[in-house]
């Protein structure tokens, strides 16, 4: 079974979640395609590590996009620009996790913190990513709850899932 990142639910406004999650590590690649990235990011999961250890795929893959509706970094949530990044398994910290040898995969441990969270099915294609961007954030000034950073893209599903079966969320960072 996929290990899955643990988190609190705190508070539901519609179909809008407060979410409170742990510290995690995350596996990073920034500035190419899902796909380039992905294939990095596989090739280190599977052994292809200064350890040469295999680490358990997780989920969510969260990836982020340069987005028209940009909000000012406070600290960083996932990396600037566009990124993909690989959630290790709980058990590592940025200390044990096994070091790339890649030099594009960067880790990089995000501490715990709330994030407002909203579902949707589908691919993700970038027009329903940006739509569902946009009511995150509409929902989120009409609560009068500030964002701290960029919006970013959690998938939940492998390539192969049909899209009316995908799950993804978009989350962003809150006080």
């Amino acid at each position: 079974m996929t290990e899955s990142i643990q988190y609190e639910v705190i508070k539901r406004l519609d179909d809008l979640e407060i979410r409170q999650y742990p510290t995690i590590v995350l596996a990073v690649v920034g500035g190419m395609s899902d796909d380039e990235a992905f294939s990095i990011l596989f090739r280190y999961i599977t052994g292809e590590n200064r350890s040469s250890k295999k680490v358990a795929m997780t989920i969510p893959v969260i990836s982020r996009e340069p987005s028209s509706q940009e909000i000012a970094m406070t600290r960083p949530v996932v990396s600037d620009g566009k990124s993909f990044s690989f959630v290790l398994p709980s058990f590592y910290s940025i200390d044990t996790a096994p070091q790339p040898m890649d030099d594009r995969i960067k880790l990089m441990e995000v501490r715990a913190r709330k994030l407002a969270v909203m579902s949707f099915s589908g691919r993700g294609h970038d027009h329903s990513i940006q739509k569902n961007e946009g009511v995150l954030l509409e929902k989120l000034r009409m609560a009068g709850i500030p964002a701290k950073g960029p919006v970013f893209l959690m998938r939940y599903n492998s390539p192969f899932t049909p899209g009316f079966l995908r799950h993804n969320e978009v989350a962003v960072e809150i006080d």
